[in-house]
């Protein structure tokens, strides 16, 4: 997959959050199996919030991509296939999100502090995979959300403003060859 410019620095972003949302975790210090349990038992609301959140702002998204593509492909201006290409990396990496959001969502669903047959041990590893997988998710979204960032910027340059040297327009030389 080739990557622009806009796209490893979304992804720059999106590490950077998720590093310091596990940094949050790391300062929290090591837990027994009790005190996991407990802190799983608390969390679970507010794990199933943010995986329904991030479950409806990436679909949103996704419907707002099918506006972006009316909106880029009545415009006056002609834009070269990169744009169309990074559209739809958006688009695939929004689809991801939204799945592991949905899955996310039902595991932690499971009453798992409920059972007699989970070893008290496991809790505390439980429950750091929850906060990884929910830094995950959330930088995950965040990814999403600068690329988007990204091409919103560069059709209001491109359309709005009628910026001809854009490295995603095509010039009046190109036009003029096909």
């Amino acid at each position: 997959m080739n990557l622009s410019k806009y796209t490893k620095r979304a992804f720059i972003g999106g590490l950077i959050s998720m590093f310091v949302i596990l940094l949050g975790t790391i300062l929290l210090g090591r837990l027994s199996g009790y005190e996991a349990k407990e802190l799983i038992k608390n969390s679970v609301g507010g794990m199933n919030t943010l995986c329904n959140t991030i479950a409806l702002a990436s679909a949103t998204i996704l419907a707002l991509l099918l506006t972006l593509l009316g909106l880029s492909s009545t415009s006056k201006s002609k834009l070269k296939k990169d744009h169309y290409h990074h559209i739809l990396q958006i688009a695939k990496l929004d689809t991801i999100v939204f799945i592991a959001a949905v899955i996310t969502f039902l595991l932690f669903n499971l009453p798992i502090t409920e059972s007699d047959n989970v070893p008290p041990s496991w809790f505390s590893t439980l429950y750091y995979m929850s906060l990884t997988v929910s830094s995950i998710l959330s930088a995950s979204l965040i990814v999403v959300v600068l690329m988007l960032y990204n091409t919103v910027v560069n059709i209001v340059k491109i359309v709005g403003l009628g910026m001809t040297d854009h490295p995603l327009a095509v010039s009046e030389k190109e036009k003029e060859d096909e």
